[in-house]
């Protein structure tokens, strides 16, 4: 069911990175699926899995799993953590941590 008044264009890219050893990234790409889903938007998904700490600092990886719509992460604050083959926080807006991004962030990203 599509969020009444969201206006999302289609991103020209969406990329999905993760470490296999992070158990949350199954249920990270479900929910990014099913807010693109919910929003129409048709666009592929490139899915990045990384092995090494050299395929992490190269690619800015602040761990797993990590969205990027045509180059933003969907938690900018969170983008900056030290690159590494590591599991992701990301902080909420009541001040919890969360090892996925909110709906939010992702639709928040996608405008």
């Amino acid at each position: 069911m599509a969020t009444v008044g969201l206006a999302v264009p289609e991103p020209a890219k969406i990329e999905f990175l993760y470490f296999a050893d992070c158990p949350s990234h199954p249920e990270a790409l479900a929910l990014l699926r099913s807010v693109l889903d919910d929003h129409d938007v048709e666009s592929e998904i490139d899915i990045l899995e990384l092995t090494t700490d050299a395929e992490a600092r190269a690619l800015a990886f602040p761990g797993s799993p990590t969205i990027r719509i045509d180059g933003r992460d969907v938690d900018p604050g969170g983008a900056s953590a030290r690159p590494a083959l590591t599991c992701r926080i990301y902080r909420l807006p009541d001040g919890r941590v969360s090892p996925l991004p909110t709906r939010e962030q992702i639709e928040e990203a996608l405008k």
